[in-house]
């Protein structure tokens, strides 16, 4: 993989446009994988491919850990197909990624900012990475106490 620093790694992302048959459009996007970040990162986005569908490269973009996601990249890692979620955005017609996480809970926020996320194979050489960033900077959460009185411990 790229270059690994404690917190942060430089992914790219490929983005493939299908054609559609339907009446309202004739394309779709979505993202398909992330892959080491080129040595030509500064050439910019290029076409990698092109049959029945197209497959765009786009490097430089940063994969940030952070220690109060902790607990989602836990459950992130814990499920049957670990997953890096790509937020992107459509511009001029061209797909554009423009975030990456491994948070369920920053996924979630995005889409529930109608961002457009698609998730994809979070690459096996970086899944003890984060596993390892995750259990050093998780923190269970405090019991507060039961929700009723009868669970609370009984004073004496």
């Amino acid at each position: 993989m790229s270059s690994v620093s404690e917190d942060a790694i430089t992914l790219a992302v490929i983005m493939e446009r299908k054609r559609v048959t339907s009446k309202w459009i004739d394309h779709r996007w979505e993202a398909v994988a992330v892959v080491p970040d080129p040595q030509d990162a500064a050439a910019g986005p290029r076409r990698i491919y092109e049959d029945v569908a197209e497959r765009w490269l786009y490097p430089g973009l940063e994969l940030r850990l952070h220690g109060d996601e902790a607990e989602n990249y836990l459950l992130n890692i814990g499920a049957p197909q670990p997953r890096v979620f790509v937020m992107w955005r459509l511009e001029d017609e061209m797909a554009r990624p423009q975030m990456l996480t491994v948070s369920y809970g920053e996924a979630a926020r995005m889409m529930d900012a109608s961002e457009q996320v698609d998730g994809v194979p979070l690459p096996l050489d970086l899944f003890g990475w984060v596993a390892d960033f995750a259990w050093c900077h998780f923190r269970p959460p405090e019991h507060k106490g039961g929700r009723y009185a009868s669970s609370r411990p009984v004073e004496e």
